[in-house]
């Protein structure tokens, strides 16, 4: 079920790389098939949810410059005359989620005269910018190394407030709208709040000593469009085994191999993605690669302000 949906996905990047090498300038594009651990987590979840209803099995992301680029492509896919239908548009740059989460979803059901055997297989767009991004990023990474589901809301409170706390910051930096909780509060109190729960928590030290080292990351030989990343948590080591679009199956089987092994206790985190060079998939998966830089350098601008001021 899980692979039926790279083709539509294939189909799907390629329009969208076009229209963003045409108007957007450098950015990133990326694709990835559902983790199976995140896809059981959800069905466990959300009551009556099932797997031909989720809507985001197929992913594609792209990280633009500002927040008035992720408007722009945003107001170019709603557009009515769109081949494939919207059928959910959620704008968490307009409306951020409590826990701070920034982005904006697009859920489109596949429709291809060409290929109808997946017809109405559903797609899901996300729209980032590069802070939104970094963001993201390193709540999974810290999430990975805690042993808990930040990223779904789920661990140690302190961490998922502060965590809050930076997304709250980064919305004052992009004057968009306020995080749920910050309403009230000034760009320097905010600021304030979490140079100082950066300092107790010691964040940026602890993100910086959890990089994966060049020397750590193993690149099979070979070419392909898809790539699998293994990332093994206990060694902080990297694998990166390239597929053909010729050997997807075999791609989907191999991931389904790593999963398993995973269900079987071993600290693996895989995904299935195809972004471009690898160059580009370390941008685009970062926390794969346990790298939070992006993030890391925003936190002590904000930390050096503080102290000037």
């Amino acid at each position: 079920w899980r692979a039926c949906h790279a083709y539509p996905m294939n189909t799907f990047q390629a329009t969208l790389r076009m229209r963003i090498r045409k108007s957007f300038g450098k950015s990133i594009v990326a694709q990835r098939l559902k983790r199976s651990p995140s896809i059981i987590s959800k069905l466990q979840r959300f009551k009556g949810m099932e797997l031909a209803r989720m809507q985001d099995i197929a992913g594609l992301r792209t990280i633009l410059g500002t927040v008035s680029l992720a408007r722009k492509l945003e107001a170019r896919y709603v557009d009515p005359l769109f081949p494939h239908p919207l059928t959910s548009h959620k704008n968490y740059i307009d409306e951020p989620k409590a826990d701070g989460y920034r982005s904006i979803h697009l859920i489109f059901r596949y429709a291809n005269k060409q290929a109808p055997a997946y017809d109405g297989l559903s797609l899901e767009l996300q729209i980032r910018t590069n802070l939104q991004h970094a963001w993201a990023t390193a709540v999974e990474t810290m999430g990975t190394f805690l042993g808990q589901a930040l990223k779904s809301g789920q661990g140690d409170a302190e961490w998922r407030t502060f965590f809050t706390l930076v997304s709250a910051a980064f919305a004052v930096i992009e004057k968009s709208a306020s995080v749920p909780g910050y309403e009230g509060h000034s760009p320097s109190e905010i600021f304030a709040e979490l140079t100082s729960m950066e300092q107790r928590l010691r964040v940026t030290e602890k993100l910086q000593g959890f990089a994966v080292a060049a020397g750590h990351i193993t690149r099979e030989k070979g070419k392909g469009t898809y790539h699998l990343i293994v990332l093994d948590s206990s060694t902080r080591s990297v694998t990166i085994r390239p597929y053909a679009i010729a050997h997807l199956e075999q791609a989907a089987s191999d991931y389904a191999k790593v999963e398993a092994r995973t269900r079987a206790g071993e600290q693996l985190e895989a995904v299935l993605v195809s972004a471009g060079p690898i160059d580009a998939l370390r941008k685009a998966y970062p926390n794969y690669f346990l790298d939070t830089q992006a993030f890391i350098r925003q936190i002590q601008m904000i930390v050096s302000e503080v102290a000037k001021s």
